[in-house]
């Protein structure tokens, strides 16, 4: 609007014809609530008189009520459909996702959120909010606030053998924005890079969408082969690796085979991406140190997440970068990937300097113990002859092997059921040693009073999938499936990569 050019009458008109417009044209939808007068008049730099003239004739017209204190309203339901609508009957309201409902049985990924001191948080996040000062409206170290790369820091020296410096952390928007920050910073569209198969399949799709090729090396009872990642890719740039706890199979990366990862990076001039994946929740009496402990030339890169430790929607992750590698990504974290907001940030460091991170994590491995143990139970009490369990002594899932089914079909009759297990063979890149068939169950969110009656509905899932009228691999999710795992629906195993 041009002000002090037009007269109140023209104002008044032209604000009138502005909010009806939206309101046609569904921009502001039923139910909508609009600025107050005042709000209104200051930002457009009119009169208020005008706003609460063109506001009335609009509540005459059916467009907008008034609501009292609590404010001025877009009509529910509307006087007249919007612009473009049909004559049809309106559209039901659209019911929230099942996933986010509620937390399902068998879950992986998902710790036990219902056991999460919330209060405490709160209660730090509520003091970093109140404590704000006008310096902390500017912008904020892209790389990290330092008393929470401080506390990482001093954390990672004791439970994960990591010795570094503060300066070397970066602090990143959970795991996926770590990869996003190294692929901007030390990749190019093209390059090499080793990727365990089977491996976890979302970090896989986002490595291929930032333009990697990928070498799919096969894992054994002693993690990754690396013998054979240096016949398949010799020279390669990455090597993405989860040593602690394989995703999703479960084993550690053995010391000579961790010792020859190293070498092979240290003669490639690779870069070793160590996703320290359910590191904190090692069941072994000796946890296995980080694989970043044992590099002494500068060629790992260790990243960690809070999502499992403390809870998912957190999305707060870091990085412990070389030296040789720090300028590149605090150049790319200024540019497209900064940090997560501060008043999280010193939440987060205040939660692990003041000693409840250790508390918490002691607590939840106490319950995981239980959680595991009940699940376990009821797996052996099941006696299932399709189902063979595989006992690891790390992470917050188990694997089932399957006979006789598919695990897509599984899963597909599962979801039906309520219950969330994830298909073992969408992990695999390719299947070219034998298909992968198995279930895996979280346990960490499902608790132990309610394991049978989980476990009860798995076994009538995979009843389902057993059933004669069921579909032996022709399912849209099942192809899918095969699409992820190397697979073709008509020609077999495709070539390894």
């Amino acid at each position: 609007m041009r002000r002090r050019q037009r007269s109140a009458g023209t104002l008044q008109a032209q604000l009138y014809d502005r909010i009806r417009q939206a309101i046609l044209s569904g921009a502001l939808s039923s139910g909508a609530r609009l600025p107050s007068a005042r709000a209104m008049a200051l930002e457009a730099g009119i009169s208020r008189g005008t706003v609460d003239a063109a506001y009335a004739r609009l509540s005459v017209e059916g467009f907008l009520v008034t609501r009292g204190a609590a404010g001025t309203f877009v009509t529910t339901p509307l006087p007249i459909p919007p612009l473009g609508a049909s004559a049809a009957p309106p559209e039901q309201p659209r019911l929230p996702p099942r996933a986010r409902a509620a937390l399902r049985p068998f879950q992986v990924g998902v710790p036990a959120v219902d056991a999460f001191p919330v209060a405490t948080w709160s209660r730090l996040l509520g003091r970093h909010a109140r404590r704000a000062r006008a310096g902390d409206l500017a912008h904020a170290d892209p790389c990290g606030e330092p008393a929470l790369r401080e506390a990482i820091a001093a954390h990672l020296a004791v439970s994960r053998g990591v010795v570094t410096r503060a300066e070397q952390v970066m602090i990143t928007g959970g795991y996926h924005g770590a990869l996003g920050l190294l692929v901007h910073a030390l990749a190019r569209p093209g390059d090499r890079a080793w990727f365990e198969d089977p491996g976890y399949h979302r970090a896989r799709a986002a490595l291929e969408l930032a333009g990697l090729r990928l070498a799919a090396v096969p894992v054994d009872a002693e993690g990754l082969d690396v013998a054979r990642g240096a016949a398949l890719a010799p020279r390669a740039r990455f090597a993405f690796v989860t040593p602690s706890h394989q995703m999703p199979l479960g084993m550690a990366l053995s010391l000579p085979r961790r010792l020859a990862l190293l070498a092979w990076a240290r003669g490639a001039g690779a870069w070793v991406i160590e996703d320290d994946y359910d590191g904190e929740f090692q069941r072994a009496s000796a946890p296995l140190p980080a694989l970043k402990s044992l590099d002494d030339q500068g060629r790992v890169i260790y990243a960690g997440t809070f999502s499992k430790s403390m809870f998912p929607a957190l999305r707060l992750g870091f990085l412990v970068v070389p030296s040789g590698a720090q300028d590149a990504l605090a150049r790319v974290a200024s540019l497209l990937h900064p940090a997560p907001s501060l008043a999280v940030q010193r939440a987060a460091a205040d939660f692990l300097g003041e000693g409840h991170f250790a508390r918490h994590v002691r607590r939840m491995r106490a319950l995981y113990a239980e959680r595991h143990a009940a699940l376990s139970r009821a797996l052996e009490e099941l006696s299932s002859p399709h189902l063979q369990i595989e006992q690891r002594a790390s992470g917050l899932h188990l694997i089932a092997r399957l006979t006789g089914a598919r695990d897509a079909e599984v899963v597909e009759r599962a979801d039906l059921l309520g219950l969330a297990p994830g298909a073992l063979s969408s992990y695999q890149t390719c299947a070219a040693t034998g298909r992968l068939e198995g279930l895996l169950l979280g346990f960490a969110s499902l608790p132990a009073a309610r394991a049978r009656q989980a476990v009860r509905r798995l076994a009538q899932a995979i009843e389902q999938a057993l059933a004669p009228g069921a579909t032996r691999g022709g399912g849209a999710e099942h192809q899918a499936s095969r699409r992820r795992s190397g697979l073709s629906p008509w020609r077999g195993p495709s070539r390894s990569t």
